[in-house]
């Protein structure tokens, strides 16, 4: 039975450039993190994916947890940072829904490291402040409080959506068509942001 070094057979070494070698370190951990979670993933495999000693993971990160939170919050800031609040959902979708579906996959394996140690609450805690404030921003609404909580409640619907569909396959929604999945959101989401009218 091959081990996590057997993934790359015969993969040459990497060239002693010091920000390449942090680049590929960070590849191979999003690609491992995606597919197997944390808990699954070795300092071994995601050097030997890297086509590098495991030494110098250590040495540009520290350890394991470390470069978990910089290659989950390092892409998940840049969506974040990629446009306006106004035009985070759609982006957020974007990334969830396409094709190739790292980007959602590697967010959501915070969620699958959810009884890991201090690495993924951490991130966790980051991205939720972060994303929180920029749909916070979006709510129609004075009350700081009340806008945190549909901001909140937005990006438990996020994702649920992500669980069903990548995580957890659920169907329909496994295989569902992403534009059409993008429409849903994006015509609901408008009535937890705004304020509706008041009833007589």
């Amino acid at each position: 039975m091959g081990t996590a070094s057997d993934t790359a057979p015969g993969r040459p070494r990497r060239p002693r450039d010091s920000a390449a070698t942090r680049q590929a370190l960070l590849a191979a951990a999003s690609e491992l993190f995606a597919t197997v979670g944390y808990d699954a993933t070795t300092v071994r495999a995601i050097a030997d994916r890297a086509g590098v000693n495991q030494a110098l993971l250590f040495r540009h990160f520290g350890n394991k947890e470390a470069l978990f939170a910089e290659a989950v919050t390092g892409q998940a800031m840049e969506v974040l940072n990629a446009g306006p609040p106004e035009s985070l959902l759609p982006r957020i979708l974007d990334s969830m829904l396409s094709e190739d579906a790292s980007g959602g996959e590697l967010f959501y394996a915070v969620l699958r490291s959810a009884g890991n140690s201090e690495a993924a609450a951490a991130v966790r805690d980051e991205l939720s402040t972060s994303y929180g404030r920029a749909f916070a921003s979006l709510a129609d609404t004075d009350d700081p409080a009340d806008a945190a909580v549909r901001a909140n409640l937005l990006m438990a619907w996020l994702l649920g959506i992500g669980l069903l569909r990548t995580v957890l396959k659920t169907e329909p929604l496994a295989h569902a068509d992403p534009q059409a999945i993008t429409a849903h959101v994006m015509r609901v989401a408008p009535a937890l942001l705004e304020t509706s009218a008041p009833s007589r």
